[in-house]
């Protein structure tokens, strides 16, 4: 998924003749703490509400501001990964996308982010999840896949992590079976360690109550 498939012509954006005190209004009836401008088409910055408390003159053009976020901005053919670093790099409320020119296309909300990505992580999607460790040098995406589907099962998505100062890496899975105790025996026979498991009755109503909290929540 590229970002500009979850980008929104929702979110307004600022001009460097609008005040200080415009922008903030701006903010509270978006629910953001940033907010890009534009000078007609073209992509000049990303404000937020600090630097614009930072000049301690609300009537001050946007213009004239010193802006403290740099590189605060994804190209529209940029993956929902690295959408999801910048976001998280410079804790941004909202993400302007621009074309190869640095004209702007529209931005991305941290709501837009999370409902997609709930999407592509097949959340919303029954069965289990499965949690294994490995050794680094004996990780095999190959033969994971090769175990999940000797029990008629599939991998409706993976994550794979690694920790500092560790060999080990952490792999979730979630697979379309609700019931994955097979799964779960194969896994150690082949001499992996199950760090935790959850079936559908489990995990799916308590995650789902999450997300509509977290979406009720960006919402407010």
């Amino acid at each position: 998924m590229l970002a500009k498939h979850l980008m929104t012509d929702a979110v307004i954006p600022l001009h460097t003749s609008d005040v200080g005190s415009y922008a903030l209004k701006l903010m509270d009836e978006q629910k953001l703490n940033h907010l890009p401008i534009v000078n007609n088409v073209e992509f000049l910055g990303l404000i937020s509400e600090n630097d614009i408390y930072a000049e301690n003159n609300l009537e001050e053009s946007i213009g004239n501001h010193k802006l403290s976020l740099s590189n605060s901005f994804v190209d529209q053919y940029q993956h929902v990964f690295e959408v999801m670093y910048l976001a998280t790099e410079l804790n941004l409320s909202v993400i302007p996308v621009v074309d190869k020119n640095n004209r702007y296309l529209g931005s991305i909300t941290i709501q837009n982010l999370i409902e997609k990505f709930s999407e592509t992580a097949s959340i919303q999607n029954p069965g289990g999840i499965i949690i294994v460790e490995r050794n680094e040098n004996d990780y095999s995406l190959q033969e994971i896949a090769s175990i999940v589907e000797s029990n008629d099962a599939k991998i409706l998505n993976c994550y794979v992590s690694s920790f500092p100062d560790s060999t080990k890496l952490e792999v979730t899975l979630k697979i379309n079976r609700m019931n994955i105790y097979s799964v779960l025996q194969t896994f150690e026979r082949y001499g992996y360690t199950i760090v935790a498991s959850f079936t559908e009755s489990e995990y799916d109503s308590d995650l789902q109550d999450r997300y509509d909290s977290l979406m009720n929540y960006l919402n407010i």
